[in-house]
């Protein structure tokens, strides 16, 4: 029975001490090997109660050699090596007992550990993606903004030259104005210089009728 607590203790000093430190591929391993383990939760627990309930029998043991001593005075030979295995055991048992609470709890929060550590990574993921988008829209940004103030010089040159165009198109209408009323002046001119022709013409007309007249 020592040989085998024995030995049950090394081994959970052993797994405390892979679950401590980590050893290559050595957690991990011991991480999945107690996760099959707490599968078989009504196993275990029927383990820690076997190991409790000897080691409340030796408890008893141990209590009731040493009342045996205090009637007698003294403790014989078979009474005192009686006493020494079941304190032994005892011990060896509440040790086993501990380390395998101690195993499940460093169990528990490594696994929480590691789901916190994956989601972790996940965010920081997320979050490396969101500064990546963040960075692509800030520039999809400055390059709209550049091409808005290119756009906006365009649209001011076009303006200049709208008015410019409408200016020369304005004073050029001025011209066509200032021709035509010059030509509208013009043909008066002629029209009346045509019509004092006429008139010449037949004043002129009357005259040689009149001098026809007085030679006749």
């Amino acid at each position: 029975m020592i040989q085998l607590l024995f030995m049950v203790l090394c081994l959970e000093g052993m797994v405390a001490f892979l679950l401590m430190v980590k050893i290559g591929p050595l957690r991990e391993l011991v991480m999945k090997c107690l996760d099959q383990v707490k599968m078989r939760k009504g196993t275990v627990l029927t383990i820690a109660g076997t190991i409790s309930a000897i080691l409340f029998s030796n408890f008893i043991s141990i209590i009731k050699i040493q009342n045996k001593g205090a009637k007698i005075g003294t403790m014989t030979p078979m009474d005192q090596v009686l006493w020494r295995t079941n304190l032994l055991e005892a011990t060896l048992m509440g040790f086993s007992l501990f380390l395998g609470f101690l195993i499940d709890r460093m169990h528990h929060y490594l696994r929480k550990l590691i789901v916190l550590r994956s989601s972790a990574g996940s965010s920081k993921k997320e979050f490396e993606r969101l500064e990546k988008e963040k960075l692509q829209l800030k520039e999809k940004a400055d390059k709209a903004a550049e091409e808005i103030k290119l756009s906006q010089k365009q649209l001011s040159s076009l303006t200049e030259t709208l008015k410019k165009v409408k200016l020369e198109s304005e004073e050029k209408d001025k011209r066509v104005e200032t021709a035509e009323a010059h030509v509208a002046a013009l043909q008066k001119q002629a029209a009346d210089l045509l019509l004092e022709y006429d008139r010449l013409l037949e004043d002129n007309q009357n005259l040689q009728n009149q001098a026809h007249g007085y030679r006749s």
